[in-house]
């Protein structure tokens, strides 16, 4: 599981505003630029403090269409924004035709300056070609990680949903997003701030860094390979009672030697390794969006006892199952958090800036106490 760096955090905790900065690609995705905005604007709003501010930044200031023809013009270009401690590279389809060299010399600029710099949906290919990401992991769109992986093989791609790295952080698209930004929300402003906005938003799971996208097989092994993806959708459908690998390989009439290669030449596993990760990765997602008790999720998953379970989860997810379940990732980021500066203003509520003012006779208007955290110098 990718950990993050709490001595060099993206969202560091200070006493102004953090100023971030979203740079919309031709092309870009609607969905993963909402997905960040939105939970900083509603921190704003449960706060009833301006926590965060942002600006759209275009290349040149002009109206910049998304990806479903939508147009949005940008608050700035990139020659007259303001600062910014943390700029965003929103991109969407068709990326490689969506920048060009202006965009990519800018974002090198800021990186000199310290700018802590991000790519969500297919932004990290923005900044890969920068040499932005060398040395860093990172994620991608799914659709983007094998040519990521061919064209920068500096840049450590995976496949999860989002990863924070140093200075840089990188999401999939979609909503993966969201829950980076609450990711980093409740890392600055505490887990109640983050749970809050998730429930505004009616978004039962916040997920976090060890989860993963979910990568149709097809889409990796190509159309070439059918016996494979036709043996990995039997195993899909039949977790709760796993089939011997002697039937796998009768029913899709190769012989076990040949079940055998093609997974371990096309998925670098054998093929038990592989029935086996599938199992628990569905095991997982009952101990996270379930409150079925352990046994049953062990018998569901195809496992002859709860304490067999127990021990192959421990192995290959590095906790127990009840570790997995109690051990939430709001939890784990108030242990690591840093120690608490008391008695500094903390329920000093200041003047309602004007973005707020829409928002001041919600309900929920400053709603939310927020947690003290160290102010970073």
């Amino acid at each position: 599981m990718q950990t993050v760096d709490y001595s060099q955090r993206p969202f560091k905790s200070m006493a102004r505003p953090t100023r971030i900065g979203f740079l919309l690609l031709n092309n870009f995705t609607m969905m993963a630029l909402a997905s960040a905005v939105e939970p900083l604007r509603m921190a704003n709003q449960l706060s009833g403090r301006e926590l965060f501010s942002w600006n759209l930044v275009g290349a040149d200031g002009q109206q910049v269409k998304a990806s479903d023809g939508i147009g949005v013009t940008p608050d700035c270009s990139m020659l007259d924004c303001p600062e910014f401690d943390s700029l965003i590279v929103v991109g969407g389809v068709n990326i490689n035709q969506s920048f060009s060299r202006r965009e990519v010399e800018w974002l090198q600029k800021l990186a000199r300056k310290d700018v802590v710099l991000g790519g969500i949906c297919t932004g990290a290919m923005v900044l890969a070609q920068a040499r932005l990401l060398d040395g860093y992991n990172a994620s991608a769109h799914w659709e983007c990680i094998a040519p990521m992986k061919e064209r920068y093989p500096n840049v450590i791609c995976n496949t999860r949903l989002f990863t924070i790295d140093r200075d840089r952080m990188t999401s999939s698209g979609g909503t993966a997003p969201l829950d980076m930004i609450l990711y980093l929300i409740s890392i600055q402003h505490g887990a109640a701030l983050a749970g809050a906005i998730s429930e505004m938003f009616v978004y039962d799971r916040m997920r976090n860094q060890a989860d993963q996208q979910r990568i149709p097989l097809r889409h990796l092994l190509n159309s070439a390979q059918p016996k494979l993806i036709e043996i990995v959708e039997l195993m899909e459908a039949n977790i709760e009672e796993p089939i011997e690998l002697d039937e796998l390989a009768m029913f899709a009439n190769i012989s076990r030697r040949q079940l055998e290669r093609l997974f371990h030449n096309y998925l670098d596993c054998s093929p038990s390794r592989y029935y086996l990760k599938l199992r628990l990765d569905r095991a997982r997602q009952l101990l996270k969006q379930t409150t079925m008790p352990v046994i049953e999720i062990s018998t569901a998953c195809g496992f002859i006892s709860t304490p067999h379970f127990s021990r192959c989860y421990r192995k290959y997810m590095g906790v127990s199952p009840r570790e997995e379940r109690i051990g939430t990732w709001n939890e784990s980021v108030d242990a690591a958090a840093p120690a608490a500066e008391t008695g500094k203003g903390f329920d000093f509520v200041p003047e309602v800036p004007g973005h707020l003012a829409a928002a001041r006779y919600e309900p929920s208007f400053g709603s939310v106490r927020l947690e003290p955290v160290a102010v970073m110098r």
